[in-house]
């Protein structure tokens, strides 16, 4: 390129050279620069970028100039898909012309860094390679979209605002335009300019935000949870769902009383099994799973949309399925007394409760009976289960004396369970009650996922396996700090093992420390993956572990059953239909797993996040009406400003403001994680258990306030040195009025339950 010295002023192709091929921005200043222009050279210089520009050679202003059609070298990027782990974004502002799309960037993110999800924005550097645009991301910017789904509401002058529904987000946004909206609705609005004071303009109107399904719906517009399905992808679905089933490729096992122990308001049910005594002490065991990559095959569109959804999302209202309907809820659903495709799991277990061999095979079943939980744990306590049902208990008891000499971790996480009626009032929120049946699929479950990973393992198969890590050091140290502040130690010298935490919780009598000491434990933990290279499940004291039991649910268990077609040679006959042939691993996924082992790990944790949100939501909803009541609960975190405290066995986190607890100055110890009275050592710490009155419940954030018992009426805000207090004009406190929650008909759904 040119150096400083001037050889006169360079051509336009130099220029748009110089621009495309600078690592930074490029503007007027650069371009003199990089040619060594003086003078009247430089004027020339802004006649010749004007004139390029208007003839659509190169964009932007004369700091940074691109070539058109192109992008800056650092600019601000939205986020508008993922693909196999890959964010894609696009110009968060383009304009070029209405005919020209916008070019699509994928980000190279860092590992380190947050997952990227639909609807982030990010200041990257771009560049544009032989195989289109990369953009490296250097910072995430604040979302504006987190806050662009609220409420509608109006002011006392009449002007109209957007009040957010998610609590990490504490203002209102001004609506310019109101579309139609009126006060009260649910809607999803969009900034109208640059500037946060140009406000937003609503899009589209939701509704009702307590009417049915407004809380899920909140949730699925906020984590970007594709919910719809696209007509191609239907279409393929319906042709999928008229495969017939070839039975001289298939083992027959429709005569066999295989059974589906599941959730009674379960939607779909992709695993059952069957036990008989082998006449040895053991048993032979079958667990039957839905035969999901005979009908969903790599490179289609079907294919496609559930590898971007990864799981299917469960909610209190409904289900966001990973699959249509015809194929999750129908063809595919080991439905009682109907012909299905099924991938089989044949085991037998040793009387010492061990797997101790395996085998796999596409099968047809029918299955004799689909029992809820409730019915066959009945059965079993009064003695008049039928044989089939006897011997899966007798086979558990193995499997289960197996995995106690496992120790594998046990931590009691109680699941919170919302009920609605026909209307969809709720009528109860309350804690999942666990059952031996629960226990009894569950293991079966384990021994099955085991012997798939095994079994691939042994013909040097690629396995997409599920990984729990050990603790790392960092969170043990944690550990160890955290609980030598109430005289417990941990020794970091030893091998740690889930049985290590388990005899720690055994030995604490009192309920509150034992609490305290398992969230503990619980916070020490990793976070579950998935991924191409094995590194064992700690939780679960396994080696080797892999999904393979719920393909209608999870993509990563039709992974695995696509790589069990490919080791055991288990591909049925090519469709007639216009379908993809194979339904073993495509040859991209046969080489690398790692990116779409990355991407289902990402939305997994979409899943339960939004999950989570939206029990928070009904919760909430659920308490709106006993706002004021006196509550047992719990403190499950400290932090400077207050504590967050769960009402015992129900759930439902609340904030107490550090304001509100006394007119002590309160210090917060973070060793101790505790907030203690300076003058009168009163003391507030995690673990702790105390009564509190409800203050607050906003079932459209999900946000619950506390407060202690004898605070009656106005409370000033108390709990910081009075210098530091601020005063408005009038007298009163400072600072901003919360939203009040609104108390009203929660929903108009009936509840489908979450499958294990």
């Amino acid at each position: 390129m040119a150096d400083k010295h001037s050889r006169g002023l360079p051509t336009k192709a130099e220029i748009l050279e110089f621009i495309q091929g600078s690592d930074t921005p490029a503007g007027k200043r650069e371009i003199a620069k990089a040619f060594g222009l003086k003078g009247q050279e430089k004027i020339a210089l802004k006649h010749v970028l004007k004139d390029m520009a208007e003839e659509g050679l190169i964009d932007g202003k004369r700091t940074a100039y691109h070539r058109m059609g192109g992008v800056p070298k650092v600019t601000v990027l939205r986020v508008v898909d993922i693909e196999d782990g890959e964010a894609i974004a696009i110009p968060d502002t383009w304009s070029p012309d209405d005919a020209t799309p916008p070019p699509r960037l994928r980000l190279v993110e860092h590992k380190k860094s947050p997952a990227l999800r639909k609807g982030d924005r990010v200041l990257a550097r771009t560049e544009e390679t032989g195989s289109g645009w990369r953009a490296h991301p250097m910072k995430k910017l604040p979302n504006r979209l987190e806050a662009m789904l609220g409420v509608v509401e109006f002011d006392g002058s009449g002007k109209p605002w957007l009040a957010p529904v998610d609590k990490r987000v504490r203002d209102s946004s001004a609506i310019a335009d109101l579309g139609g909206a009126e006060a009260g609705q649910l809607v999803l609005a969009e900034p109208v300019g640059k500037s946060p004071r140009a406000g937003v303009k609503v899009t589209e109107v939701l509704g009702d935000p307590l009417a049915p399904k407004s809380y899920s719906l909140i949730a699925i517009h906020k984590f970007g949870i594709p919910h719809t399905f696209q007509p191609e992808t239907l279409e393929e679905a319906e042709t999928a769902a008229k495969l017939p089933l070839s039975e001289d490729r298939r083992e027959d096992l429709r005569a066999l009383p295989i059974v589906a122990i599941d959730p009674a308001d379960a939607r779909d049910h992709d695993d059952a099994i069957w036990a008989e005594p082998d006449g040895e002490g053991g048993f032979n065991a079958i667990v039957a799973i839905a035969d999901v990559s005979f009908y969903v095959r790599p490179g289609g569109d079907l294919d496609r949309e559930a590898r971007k959804r990864g799981n299917s999302v469960y909610f209190p209202d409904r289900v966001v399925p990973m699959l249509p309907e015809v194929l999750s809820a129908n063809v595919c659903s080991l439905r009682e007394g109907e012909d299905r495709a099924s991938m089989v799991c044949h085991m037998r277990i040793s009387p010492q409760g061990k797997v101790s061999d395996w085998r796999f095979t596409r099968a047809l079943v029918r299955i004799s009976e689909v029992i809820a939980y409730e019915d066959a744990q009945a059965r079993i306590d009064s003695g008049e289960a039928a044989e089939n049902l006897q011997n899966l208990w007798a086979a558990w008891k193995l499997l289960y004396q197996a995995r106690e000499n496992r120790d594998p971790l046990e931590l009691e996480l109680p699941e919170r369970r919302v009920m609605l009626d026909e209307e969809g009032r709720i009528t109860e929120v309350a804690v999942r009650e666990r059952l031996d049946a629960h226990r009894v699929v569950e293991d079966f479950m384990i021994a099955a996922n085991v012997a798939a990973a095994k079994a691939l393992e042994s013909k040097v198969a690629p396995v997409v396996y599920r990984v729990h890590e050990t603790p790392s050091r960092e969170k043990l140290i944690a550990l160890k700090d955290y609980l030598e502040t109430f005289g417990r130690k941990l020794a970091l010298g030893q091998v740690i093992t889930p049985s290590l935490f388990n005899r720690m919780i055994k030995d604490v009598s009192d309920p509150a420390e034992k609490a305290l000491v398992m969230e503990a434990v619980l916070r020490s933990q990793t976070q579950a993956y998935y991924g191409p290279q094995n590194a064992g499940h700690f939780g679960l004291a396994l080696g080797s572990y892999a999904h393979f039991t719920s393909p209608i649910r999870r993509y990563a268990d039709l992974l695995i059953h696509r790589a069990l077609v490919d080791a055991f040679d288990l591909e049925q006959p090519k469709p007639k239909d216009r379908l993809p042939a194979s339904s073993g691993l495509s040859e991209k996924d046969r080489a690398d797993l790692s990116k779409v082992s990355d991407a289902i790990s990402v939305t997994e944790r979409r899943a339960m996040e939004a999950e989570r949100d939206t029990i928070d939501r009904y919760v909430a909803a659920w308490l709106s009406a006993r706002v004021g009541e006196v509550f047992p609960t719990r403190i499950t975190g400290v932090q400077s400003f207050g504590f967050f405290a769960t009402i015992v066995g129900l759930g439902g986190d609340g904030l107490v403001p550090v304001s509100t607890l006394g007119n002590d100055y309160f210090r917060y110890d973070e060793a101790a994680r505790a907030l203690v009275g300076e003058n009168t050592g009163e003391r507030f710490g995690q673990g702790d258990m105390l009564e509190l009155r409800l203050a607050e419940a906003n079932p459209l954030t999900g946000a619950l306030k506390f407060e202690l018992p004898d605070n009656e009426g106005a409370v000033e805000p108390r709990g910081r040195r009075p210098e530091t207090k601020k005063r408005r004009s009038d007298g009163k406190p400072a600072g901003k009025k919360p939203l009040q929650g609104k108390r009203g008909r929660p929903g108009n759904i009936r509840h489908q339950g979450r499958k294990r």
